[in-house]
């Protein structure tokens, strides 16, 4: 059965360009347009086995999403990755601290995310 990732981010086409990768890849894709909405799929999807979220999102940005998403039990252990513009070290310190495993900076090649993803999903 195919592991089910999340796209949480506010660009419609970032979100295609990303479920086009990881269909290609055999993977469900769900999407989110931020964070209010990811936490939303979360609560009525199947189970999903990886996050990929950028940071800068209207209404609930990557890092609260990410701080959210561990608050819940059955999404704990869930890896995340961000993909975002934000190269600074401190906003991949935040990130890291509120639970993202991985971080992949925009603009990025589809086989470093797919790269990324499988070193964090097991089949």
């Amino acid at each position: 059965m195919a592991k089910t990732i999340l796209v949480v981010d506010d660009s419609a086409s970032l979100r295609q360009v990303v479920g086009i990768a990881l269909k290609g890849a055999g993977y469900e894709v769900i999407e989110a347009c931020d964070g209010v909405d990811g936490l939303a799929k979360l609560g009525s999807a199947a189970k999903v086995h990886l996050i990929v979220s950028d940071v800068n999102m209207p209404n609930m940005d990557g890092i609260t999403f990410v701080k959210e998403v561990k608050r819940k039990a059955e999404y704990k252990f869930t890896p995340i990755i961000m993909l975002t513009t934000e190269a600074e070290e401190e906003k991949k310190l935040q990130g890291q601290a509120a639970g993202a495993k991985a971080w992949v900076v925009k603009p990025f090649q589809p086989q470093q995310m797919l790269a990324a993803v499988g070193k964090l999903i097991l089949p």
